[in-house]
């Protein structure tokens, strides 16, 4: 299994499906699957029971998760789609994530 070039709390940018070219936050990644809930992305509707939290029931629109190569994570300077490397800072120092297109550093 390799590392994700995504993390939770990322800005990304969908590359193909129904909702090609909308951005949204990353609420969940699922690494084993590699694949990540998007904020907005992929709705999907659900049929609900009444319960304590929704007394009405029926029909909930929500997140349904989407496949992580279908994701680009956004550059932080541009706003753009961008690739995501590796590099440590330092000698022995972090291993830290940057924008391929800026070089900037994503937190």
């Amino acid at each position: 299994m390799s590392k994700l070039h995504i993390k939770k709390g990322d800005t990304v940018y969908v590359n193909t499906g129904k909702d090609k070219g909308k951005t949204g936050k990353v609420l969940q990644v699922l690494v084993n699957e590699s694949r990540a809930i998007v904020e907005g992305v992929n709705l999907v509707s659900k049929s609900t029971k009444p319960s304590a939290a929704n007394p009405q029931g029926g029909i909930v629109k929500q997140e349904a998760s989407i496949h992580i190569s279908n994701l680009n994570v956004v550059d932080p300077k541009s706003g753009k789609p961008t690739r995501i490397g590796r590099k440590r800072e330092g000698s022995n120092g972090p291993i830290v994530r940057y924008s391929k297109k800026s070089g900037e550093e994503i937190k």
